[in-house]
């Protein structure tokens, strides 16, 4: 459990954001690697990886006031599906980068990952802007998701920038896309 917030398990009906469990880490890395193209993975994850990058770098972060990133298992009725959290956290400007993946089968279908994504999003900002009086979140996304953007900017995220041809996507140069929100936009 994370020392620096006061609940570490948010809930809106039959969805439950929790500090990253141990348990799911391993569902992690197989998400992770079926949908390497979306992410800043640069190879497949191998249990050993999975295994010793949370022993040494998340697990270790729990007693810490002011961790660099905060992660956690988002469960539907109880059952992971998917992790995210605030990553790349700058605790001196108070600001953090949202981090999401759902399982795969359900980032695949658009309905259930707009739905999922609107209401990880709406949980998440209780914590980012509820909990921890971050002033802002930002995401940094590729520019092949247009679904994605659409739920940003349904719940209030703003396009800051577009970084032209910055990255490669399967041999492509594709944009970046970086949306953000402020604490003053947080009802």
């Amino acid at each position: 459990m994370y020392a620096c917030l006061s609940e570490n398990t948010v809930q809106q009906g039959d969805y439950t954001l929790t500090a990253i469990r141990p348990d799911d880490i391993f569902l992690i890395k197989e998400w992770r690697n079926a949908q390497i193209d979306i992410l800043r993975q640069q190879q497949v994850l191998t249990d050993d990886d999975q295994r010793r990058y949370f022993e040494t770098v998340i697990f270790p972060t729990f007693g810490a006031a002011q961790p660099a990133q905060i992660l956690f298992s988002f469960l539907y009725q109880d059952k992971c599906i998917g992790y995210g959290g605030l990553v790349h956290i700058s605790w001196a400007d108070r600001n953090a980068e949202i981090s999401f993946l759902l399982e795969t089968q359900r980032n695949n279908d658009i309905a259930l990952f707009q739905r999922e994504w609107a209401i990880y999003l709406d949980m998440l900002q209780q914590i980012a802007f509820g909990q921890l009086g971050f002033e802002k979140i930002y995401t940094y996304a590729y520019d092949i998701r247009p679904h994605l953007v659409e739920t940003l900017e349904q719940k209030g995220f703003v396009q800051e920038a577009r970084l032209k041809r910055h990255v490669f996507i399967q041999g492509k140069a594709t944009d970046v896309l970086i949306h953000g929100v402020f604490n003053k936009n947080y009802i």
